[in-house]
């Protein structure tokens, strides 16, 4: 079994699976439950200085993804302070607090959590590309506490440039990324559309939203040193290995675990664990950046480049010759038969085979 614990900014986890800000973390005994199916950290809800009123409906799956029009957390401060962050507690795993949004808002926010938290995560989801509104935050924070404070960034300004900032403002480590948008869904039976707001927007999250992800915290992690959670369309236990290689220390899960329960957790935890083994690696401390130490072997080329056959392995299935748009690969007696001369090096046939009898150097 691989080494799984983490730590970040720290705070140490048994697993570096947690929930993302959002409706896995609601309230106390949604998060406890968070806890039950794995998870190795929590992460609550956002709370702001008043309730959100949030338009419904306000959550929807959709074809390789998931739209939401949710708010901040509908529940007044007072009673995540009264009720629900004690039963967060209770767990016994670090809890991180997400709070929103101004740095007013944080300066009052702040010391009154402080009580029950490991952590604070500071939402920026209505910030735009000016970054002097979350730096004002981070430093709010800061000035406030004493325990980490992370900041959880949009995917649409200059990651780069707003990690940058964030870490030159305090911050102790950076979640990446939030739900991206705005976007629209319309359910096709009765011409309305899926979300209920006033323009009919929402924000994507889940897998649609994965690759988008992994470039940014692939851009933070090659502008800054500090921590990084990422988030964003992880569904299992490989999804959470690649963020691991772009340079994720831990990663959160919500539309997953809104779609499948809080088992999920424990689920992407055993798959993690699965792959690990399966590819001789102790520890995640040993895929963490790999992605980034690739980048710097690989070289950049426009010449075409044939993959590799290894038709033993090849199955025959025939996903290759479909998907050639060059007709360079054809299945003959059942195994795959590859034309050098006519193949462009696009790779498209080595995403696709099942089997990775075709590999490209």
């Amino acid at each position: 079994m691989a080494q799984l614990d983490v730590q970040i900014a720290g705070l140490s986890l048994r697993n570096p699976v947690m929930p993302a800000a959002g409706p896995p973390g609601w309230n106390g005994d949604a998060m406890g439950a968070c806890a039950e199916g794995g998870a190795g950290a929590i992460v609550s809800k956002t709370v702001s200085v008043l309730p959100a009123q949030a338009p419904t409906p306000n959550m929807a799956q959709i074809p390789g993804g998931f739209l939401n029009t949710e708010l901040w957390s509908e529940l007044p401060v007072e009673q995540f302070i009264a009720q629900e962050y004690p039963v967060a507690r209770k767990t016994g795993l670090p809890l991180i607090i997400s709070l929103g949004y101004t740095a007013g808002d944080i300066t009052d926010l702040a010391p009154r959590v402080r009580p029950f938290a490991d952590a604070l995560e500071l939402s920026t989801h209505y910030i735009g590309d000016d970054p002097s509104p979350m730096v004002q935050a981070i430093q709010a924070a800061k000035a406030a506490v004493d325990v980490p404070v992370f900041v959880k960034l949009s995917p649409f300004r200059d990651m780069r440039a707003a990690a940058q900032a964030a870490a030159e403002a305090g911050a102790d480590g950076i979640v990446a990324v939030n739900s991206f948008g705005p976007c629209l869904g319309v359910d096709v039976e009765t011409g309305r559309m899926l979300m209920g707001s006033r323009d009919g927007y929402g924000w994507l999250s889940g897998p649609a939203l994965k690759p988008l992800a992994l470039r940014c915290v692939f851009d933070v992690a090659r502008s800054t040193s500090i921590p990084i959670i990422g988030v964003g369309g992880i569904s299992n236990g490989v999804d959470a290995i690649e963020f691991l290689m772009v340079g994720a220390s831990a990663v959160g899960v919500c539309t997953a675990a809104i779609l499948r329960g809080p088992q999920v957790f424990g689920k992407i935890v055993a798959e993690m664990n699965a792959w690990l083994d399966s590819h001789g690696y102790a520890s995640i401390a040993e895929i963490r950046g790999l992605a980034l130490r690739h980048l710097d072997e690989r070289a950049f080329r426009t010449s075409h480049v044939p993959p590799d056959l290894d038709v033993e392995t090849c199955t025959g299935c025939g996903r290759c010759e479909v998907s050639c748009v060059y007709d360079a690969i054809h299945v003959v007696s059942k195994k795959a038969v590859l034309s050098r001369e006519r193949c462009a090096g696009c790779g498209l046939c080595v995403t696709r085979c099942p089997v990775r009898a075709l590999t490209l150097l």
